[in-house]
């Protein structure tokens, strides 16, 4: 019966690692099903959590930096990210082939640019931003929600 339990843990270890995607619950699904092994194979309560426990600090000490440097090498650490598919307010017109616009959102003021070269807006408008290249705003149209 202790191994279903430990191949329980190891099943919800893993669900929350999907959820949570921290690089850390993974490590002690590895050591639950260790214990699981150790457990079908007759081992005690004791020599399945020494296990369990060896296993998972083992694994987060040794593969965790690994882990982290080479699945997250291209996340940029700034929240610039999240003004992605969010509204802002043209403050100066914008024009591409005059080098010239500026937009609003959060109380800051940004250099702002049409995705098209051939669409400006003018003060005042609202735009969707769609991308963020450098320190510029990369808006459209805005869309109305319906």
């Amino acid at each position: 019966m202790e191994a279903i339990y430990w191949l329980l843990l190891c099943v919800l270890l893993i669900g929350v690692e999907l959820a949570t995607m921290g690089l850390t619950t993974i490590w002690f699904a590895a050591g639950a099903f260790a214990a699981f092994i150790a457990a079908n194979l007759g081992g005690n309560l004791f020599i399945q959590l020494l296990i369990l426990i060896a296993v998972s600090v083992i694994l987060l000490i040794f593969t965790r930096p690994l882990a982290v440097k080479y699945l997250n090498s291209r996340t940029v650490k700034t929240n610039v990210e999240s003004l992605v598919g969010r509204s802002a307010v043209v403050t100066e017109d914008i024009d591409n082939l005059q080098n010239k616009g500026l937009a609003s959102i959060n109380g800051q003021i940004w250099t702002a640019r049409s995705l098209d070269d051939h669409i400006g807006y003018v003060q005042g408008e609202q735009v969707d931003i769609v991308e963020i290249r450098g320190n510029k705003l990369i808006v459209r149209k805005h869309i109305q929600e319906v």
